[in-house]
């Protein structure tokens, strides 16, 4: 028994000792891992060295300082998605994706928006977006896109032009149609009044771009049902710049007219009956609504220094005007074949909130006539998301988030659930193997080993504890708790108990002899029969 005791205590030790070893070695990796880098692209972080990087003024701008969107974030996975209340009424904005999703994550964003009438806005320029783009049928290259026509002039402080890069295009794009389908509606710029009053579906607006790759739609025909569109390209010239910027080089390949996407929009009318909300008349029940999803080449288009138009201008974005665009023969979107007309309404730029802001919007349904106008008319009843767990954050807290990341993920996922189940049933197995066991024993009652039991109870007592008994059972039998018990005089215990030799027992401070207590003890026991 001593060894198999040792044993044990043994084993727990040791995985005390393996359990604490694993935890602390996997927070230093984390830390080691995470150390060095700073967050960028975040709604949250005011720090004044990546400023221009951060997503502070479009939190701002959308939220309770603009347009009144109930903001709020996410840190841990993206399958929290569906758990969320109101997903018809919730756009997820996932920019500058630092990590690679996983299948399971992917999986739930389509279901979602397919499913469950979500928005999301999805904005990279690497293939970490790939998985969730491959649910939905469409493409991200890995690679910037060069556009030798649609190229936007930047100066320094001093207003000198800086060598111009062909990776920082220009686009101009729609709201909701696609671009290619577009008459001579496409020349016209979307001025304020259009966009208050939602007659944005017959025009366009201008929307730059730091350095975005390309993105394809593969298969137009995944899913039925559905309506897509391509709402911002490059020009037919631009190529992938996977080798270098020779636009000579077959190893770059170029996409075709209308197919170097910058812009893509896919929406999935629902009218299954599984979504419920506030109806006209302040009903109840299921309504219709629209799933979308935009899939952004570029995660800098969100960013302070190309989101706000101030911002914009003291980091040396040059508008059309610019002497630049004439001098160095180039396109400007007021002058392209493709672009906007002059004639039609101002072509400034203002900063790409003007064209994100119009289509969220658009992408909420404010016009959707199945919700009740109590919330329609209130965008405080709509949510934005930001998914803050694609970033690499601190230090400190990446073992949290990536800790928090994990079990969301083990406990949402329904393989790894049953895996984990699995697992549980191993150990308790292992465990009741390692477990000694116990000695065979027997009770073995012997006459010739007759002990009085340990503690004897004191002869001078006897009265006490039958006096005691007896109260007792009185207390009981009346259903009174000790509190009103003790609360009753001796008379109204007496009162209760009536029978006159046990009245005496509970009142009388004489001795009673052992012979006269076996003599009252079967008398407690009638009593109350």
């Amino acid at each position: 028994m001593a060894e198999s005791n040792g044993s044990r205590f043994s084993l727990e030790t040791w995985l005390m000792v393996g359990l604490i070893s694993s935890l602390l070695l996997s927070t230093v990796v984390i830390a080691l891992v995470s150390s060095n880098k700073e967050t960028v692209f975040s709604p949250y972080d005011n720090s004044p060295d990546y400023s221009d990087q951060q997503l502070t003024v479009m939190r701002t701008d959308l939220g309770d300082g603009g347009v009144g969107y109930n903001v709020a974030n996410t840190m841990s996975t993206p399958m929290l998605v569906n758990d969320w209340k109101e997903p018809h009424r919730t756009l997820l904005v996932i920019a500058a994706p630092e990590k690679p999703f996983d299948s399971a994550e992917a999986a739930a964003l389509y279901d979602f928006v397919a499913n469950k009438g979500g928005k999301v806005i999805l904005a990279a320029n690497s293939t970490n977006a790939q998985l969730v783009a491959e649910e939905f049928g469409v493409k991200y290259f890995d690679a910037p896109v060069v556009d030798p026509y649609q190229y936007y002039e930047v100066a320094d402080e001093t207003g000198e032009r800086i060598d111009p890069d062909q990776r920082r295009l220009w686009s101009v794009a729609s709201i909701d149609r696609e671009v290619t389908e577009m008459g001579e509606e496409s020349r016209i710029p979307c001025s304020q009044t259009m966009i208050t009053n939602q007659q944005i579906s017959n025009c366009r607006m201008p929307v730059l771009f730091h350095r975005p790759t390309a993105i394809q739609v593969l298969d137009e025909q995944a899913d039925t049902g559905r309506e897509i569109s391509v709402l911002a390209h490059a020009s037919t010239p631009a190529f992938i710049a996977r080798h270098d910027m020779d636009v000579n080089n077959n190893n770059n390949p170029t996409l075709g007219e209308g197919k170097t996407g910058l812009i893509v929009r896919i929406d999935y009318p629902i009218t299954s009956g599984n979504i419920i909300d506030k109806k006209p008349h302040n009903e109840v029940g299921s309504i219709s609504a629209t799933g979308s999803i935009v899939f952004v080449s570029d995660h800098s288009v969100f960013a302070n220094h190309l989101w706000d138009f101030d911002l914009a201008g003291e980091t040396g974005k040059l508008q059309c005007t610019s002497p630049y665009y004439v001098e160095n023969n180039h396109k400007c979107w007021s002058t392209a074949s493709d672009g906007l007309s002059a004639a039609q309404g101002s072509t400034q730029w203002n900063g790409n909130s003007q064209y994100f802001t119009a289509l969220i919007f658009d992408m909420m349904e404010f016009d959707n006539k199945d919700m009740s106008t109590t919330i329609t008319s209130h965008p405080d009843q709509f949510n934005l998301v930001f998914d803050e767990s694609r970033h690499v954050s601190s230090a400190l807290s990446m073992p949290f988030t990536e800790a928090m990341g994990a079990i969301v993920l083990l406990t949402s996922d329904v393989v790894l659930k049953w895996l984990i189940i699995l697992n549980l049933f191993a150990l308790l197995s292992i465990a009741i193997m390692v477990v000694p066991e116990k000695e065979n024993w027997r009770h073995v009652f012997d006459l010739t080993r007759f002990r009085e039991r340990p503690n004897k109870v004191d002869s001078s007592q006897y009265h006490m504890r039958t006096r005691e008994a007896m109260l007792s059972k009185v207390r009981q039998f009346n259903d009174l708790t000790r509190d009103e018990f003790a609360l009753k005089s001796q008379a109204e215990i007496m009162q209760l108990v009536r029978d006159p030799r046990l009245v005496e027992l509970i009142s009388s401070n004489r001795a009673y002899s052992n012979e006269e207590l076996r003599e009252v003890i079967p008398q407690i026991r009638r009593w109350g029969k």
